[in-house]
Parts: structure tokens; sequence; C-alpha cells
């Protein structure tokens, strides 16, 4: 049985270019939801034709409850609510391939939306010293779980840096940036049509290639698939000292200039939590007016 994990990400899909489409409860929020479910069934379709058996939706947007389940593809299972261990990557252990869907550029990056979980505060973020993005972070922990990345979606410029970190995944733009808040979108029907294409084609590409493991080998990760087991040091730039500051508080992490942090974790598992628990950390410390 070959099954994919569908990482599903609400900024970089069909015809989002500003923050109320992403906002949960406002009316741009409503609209987009179809939207976001539609790129969503576009690609199980394609996953699925192209031969995948089983597709797993993670919701890995905000509050994970964007989706419209009622709307979904009746073939397709949906992974919705929050406080999941693994975040956007929660499905690894037992995926046999990952889609990266609606995913966007980084902190400080030229792109539609582009951030790193933080809407504002971030100016900035590294890993091992090269400039990085919710994508690269993600696909480090599907590296470590043996798990390829066979679709990327998003923007132009996110596909343009998928090709960095994820060089042998297929990519689809259903929109062109403008500027991080305009965009030159596809209608969805045109969006659809690539995207189930190309997910057909990823599908179809991993039964060529197949890549085997056991249960065993997803519950233990001193098992996994030729994975490369090495530490990475994250490094995030803030927009203000204070915030650099209240996330000293986190055990492991160090002041890396008066508006930098940085640590180093033993596998990418480990350093994506942290990571998370550092924007936390930092969300929690801006004030309304000064950020």
């Amino acid at each position: 049985m070959t099954r994919v994990l569908v990482s599903a990400d609400m900024e970089g899909v069909t015809g989002v270019t500003c923050p109320d489409d992403v906002e949960p409860g406002t009316a741009s929020w409503e609209r987009m939801r179809p939207l976001f479910t539609g790129d969503v069934n576009a690609v199980v379709d394609g996953l699925l034709a192209g031969g995948a058996d089983d597709v797993l939706v993670n919701d890995a947007h905000y509050t994970q409850r964007n989706l419209l389940l009622e709307a979904l593809d009746p073939r397709a299972r949906l992974l919705t609510g929050r406080h999941k261990p693994l975040g956007m990557m929660a499905g690894i252990e037992l995926a046999d391939a990952v889609v990266f869907l609606g995913y966007h550029t980084g902190a400080g990056q030229q792109g539609v939306l582009s951030h790193t979980y933080l809407g504002t505060g971030p100016t900035g973020f590294r890993i091992d010293g090269e400039p990085a993005d919710e994508g690269r972070m993600n696909a480090l922990i599907a590296e470590e779980h043996g798990v390829p990345v066979v679709l990327v979606t998003g923007d132009d410029l996110t596909c343009r840096a998928a090709g960095t970190w994820a060089p042998d995944a297929l990519v689809v733009a259903v929109k062109e940036c403008v500027s991080r808040y305009a965009a030159v979108c596809l209608p969805p029907a045109r969006s659809a049509e690539l995207l189930r294409a190309r997910a057909a084609e990823a599908a179809s590409r991993l039964l060529r290639h197949p890549v085997r493991r056991t249960r065993a080998d997803a519950a233990d990760p001193a098992r996994r698939r030729g994975a490369p087991d090495r530490s990475h040091r994250f490094e995030l730039d803030f927009h203000a000292p204070h915030l650099a500051a209240a996330v000293l508080a986190v055990p492991t992490v160090e002041a890396n200039g008066p508006r930098g942090i940085a640590f180093t974790a033993a596998d990418a598992t480990t350093a994506a939590r942290t990571f998370k628990v550092c924007t936390t950390v930092a969300g929690a410390a801006m004030e309304d007016h000064f950020g």
C-alpha cells in the first residue's frame, strides 16, 4: 500500500493574497476555505489517479481547522485540530511520501504572505547557515523519517525555493508573486487542472521508485531508511530586541546578536519542536501597538 501525506498550509493556495484571507473568523477566510479545499481535492484526485492507495490530509494552517470536511474528496482522510506532536508534519510516521500544499516563502523573503510561523516579529530564519522557511524545516523532518517530498505547491517564489530543499519534487505555482500582498492568480479551475496532473505524475513516479519501510522503522527513528543522523543549528532574527530576550528563557537557546537567537539540536524533529516553542514565546511577548 502506498500512503501519501498532504501537509496543507493556506497562504500558498489559489487566490489567497492578504492576511484576512487566512485569518480564521474573517469573511475573506470563509470565502477562501472552499478554494483551499479545492486545491486539496485536486491533489488528492491526482495522487489516487497516479496510483496512491491512501491519502491523509493534515490541515496545517494556524488553528488547523480550515478545510471543509463536508466538501473533502471522500476517498481522503482529514487530520484536523491543534496540538499534534509533529504539527505540520503530523502523519509523516506512516507515510511513503509527502506533499507540501499551499506553502509559502519565509520571514524576510519575497513572496505572497511570506512569514515563518508568526506573521510579524521574525525578520530572518536560517538552518545550518542557509536561508530557511517552513518548507526547508519540514523537508528535514521528512528526510529524517526517510520520506521523500514529491510535490510542492504555492506561489512561483515558493516553487523556486523548493528547488534548494526538495530538488527532486515536482512543483505547481498557482500564482505569481507581485508583492507580499498581491499576486497574479489562476482561476480555481485552472489551478485544479495543474494540481491534479502534477499530483498524478508525482504518485506515478513514486510507484516506479518505491521507498519501502516497516511500521517498526516508522516508530523507531534509529531504524530510519538511510536518513542522515546529524544535528542542526537554527537561527532566528526578530524585529525588536525584547522578543529575542523573551525567547532566551527557552532551554538551549542562546543570544545571536541584539535581535537574534540561535540553538543547536541533535536532530531535525527536536529542532523543529524547539523552534515552535521559541515562536510561541515570542508571540506571547508582543505588544499590541509596538509589536
